[in-house]
């Protein structure tokens, strides 16, 4: 057996969840269910609704979930969304969650300046620490799309991990100004804004697709240091429907010996302080 591949606190796979804190920073007419056949110039009124369901209803019966099944999870979150609804950001922070930063808005930052970029990242941060008092250690980049300088500036700001990396199954650190940075990957295979909301899946494909991830992964874990990773919005993942089949998810994957789930900044700081971790 191959020692080095595996994760450095005994686990023989680790579940990184995902969930994200965006209803309430979204913009006017943001993408929704609704098909795209409004006038131009008039709100999409209905569709504001979907997004509100995610902060009045969504994260709070995920908060509940997280809970009755012990686990910890990482919630990606915009800054406007945290300042519209602090309470639940705090709560988010006070029930044990990591809270990670996810811009400033919806703004792509790809196409920003240097200074313009650094600024959108540090204020989406400073929204976050000043209402809940954490300080965000990781990055997630809205639809993933960071630009050439994304990296350099999250380094020159303390943040010690990104995710908007799909081209592994387990962490890894690359170099960024000289310096140690870990990249904890992402997903798009099991992630609920393509699969239910995008593409219509019901929970029952959902729960299927991702139970043969778990499988596979587990199987290669004997071998190899392995990291599945989900997925949820505050808007289609806290629906009832979807809390309850990830229960049942959740409950599947705990029946596995080794299975443990973590939240992002500890993934990233396992990953730094073990010295088989891989570099590119």
């Amino acid at each position: 057996m191959n020692i080095r591949s595996k994760w450095a606190d005994g686990s023989r796979l680790v579940v990184s969840i995902s969930m994200q804190f965006e209803a309430g920073g979204h913009p006017d007419n943001a993408e929704s269910p609704f098909p795209d056949n409004l006038e131009k110039g008039y709100k999409d009124l209905p569709a504001a609704t979907w997004y509100e369901y995610g902060y009045k209803e969504g994260i709070p019966r995920m908060l509940d979930n997280w809970d009755r099944y012990g686990i910890k999870v990482t919630s990606h979150m915009v800054g406007t969304a945290v300042l519209k609804n602090p309470q639940l950001a705090k709560e988010i922070v006070e029930r044990g969650h990591e809270a990670a930063a996810h811009g400033m808005n919806w703004s792509s930052q790809y196409n920003l300046s240097y200074d313009q970029e650094k600024k959108f990242i540090s204020d989406g941060a400073d929204a976050i620490k000043k209402i809940t008092g954490a300080t965000p250690v990781g990055y997630n980049a809205n639809w993933l799309r960071r630009g050439e300088n994304t990296l350099k500036i999250l380094q020159e700001l303390d943040f010690r991990y990104h995710i908007d990396d799909l081209s592994r199954d387990e962490p890894f650190i690359i170099q960024v100004n000289g310096s140690d940075f870990v990249v904890v990957p992402y997903t798009l295979r099991n992630n609920d804004i393509l699969l239910i909301e995008g593409k219509n899946f019901s929970v029952d494909q959902f729960f299927n697709q991702v139970k043969q991830e778990f499988d596979q992964l587990y199987a290669e874990a004997e071998f190899k240091r392995r990291q599945l990773s989900m997925s949820f919005h505050d808007r289609i993942g806290g629906t009832p429907q979807m809390v309850k089949i990830t229960g049942d998810l959740i409950r599947y994957m705990q029946q596995h010996k080794g299975v443990s789930f973590k939240r992002k900044d500890e993934i990233a700081a396992l990953t730094l302080h073990d010295k088989t971790s891989i570099r590119e």
